[in-house]
C-alpha cells in the first residue's frame, strides 16, 4: 500500500469514525471542506453520523443532510439548492454489475437538482438526476431518472403523484445540540 492511500484511507477513517460524531457543525464541516476538499454551500448543514466516502462531493446552498446520511462522492455526487434529504437516506454512485463475472465495478455521477425533498431510509441509485422540485417518498429505491416535481414511491421507484412547482420555503436545520444520535 502506498503512503498517499494510506493517508486517503486515513483521512475517511477519521471522517466517519470520529468527525462524524463530533457534536459541533463548524467543527464538522471544517473537516470535510479543509481536509477532505468537499464544496458546502452558505447555510447547509451535514448532521451527526453521515458516512462519506469519495472525492467529489459538492453541496449547494441551503442544504440539509439528516443524520446517518450515506454519501457516495467515488464516481460524484452534487447537491445543488434548497434539498432536504431526511435520516438514513443512501446516495450511492458505484455498485458491482451482476452479469459480469469479474463482479466489476460501474456508476456514474448523481445529481439532485433545487428544491428536492428526500424521505427517510430511501436509496438513490447511480447515475440518477433528481430533477428540480422533485420528491421521493420513504423507503423508494430510486433506479430510474426523476423528472422536475415528480413525487416518486416504491421499489422500484415509480411516479406517484406530482408536487406543486409553489415552493415558498428555505431549507435550514440548526439544532442547538446535535447529539441525538446513537453510535
Amino acid at each position: 500500500m502506498s503512503s498517499r492511500s494510506f493517508r486517503a484511507g486515513l483521512k475517511f477513517y477519521l471522517a466517519n469514525n470520529w468527525v462524524a460524531y463530533w457534536p459541533s457543525f463548524r467543527l464538522r464541516h471544517w473537516y470535510y471542506t479543509r481536509v477532505l476538499h468537499y464544496t458546502l454551500g452558505k447555510r447547509s448543514s451535514i448532521h451527526m453520523g453521515a458516512f462519506v466516502t469519495g472525492p467529489h462531493i459538492h453541496i449547494g446552498d441551503n442544504v440539509v443532510i439528516n443524520r446517518r446520511v450515506y454519501l457516495d462522492g467515488r464516481m460524484g455526487l452534487t447537491i445543488r439548492n434548497n434539498v432536504s434529504i431526511s435520516p438514513e437516506v443512501y446516495l450511492v454512485s458505484m455498485e458491482h454489475d451482476p452479469n459480469d463475472p469479474r463482479f466489476s465495478t460501474r456508476g456514474g455521477e448523481i445529481l439532485i437538482e433545487d428544491n428536492v425533498w428526500i424521505g427517510s431510509r430511501a436509496m438513490i441509485l447511480p447515475a440518477i438526476h433528481i430533477g428540480e422540485g422533485a420528491v421521493v417518498a420513504a423507503g423508494a429505491v430510486v433506479t430510474k431518472d426523476v423528472e422536475p416535481y415528480q413525487i416518486v414511491g416504491g421499489v422500484p421507484a415509480r411516479v406517484i403523484g406530482t408536487r406543486s412547482r409553489d415552493i415558498q420555503y428555505r431549507v435550514e436545520y440548526f439544532p442547538w445540540f446535535d447529539t441525538d444520535i446513537q453510535r
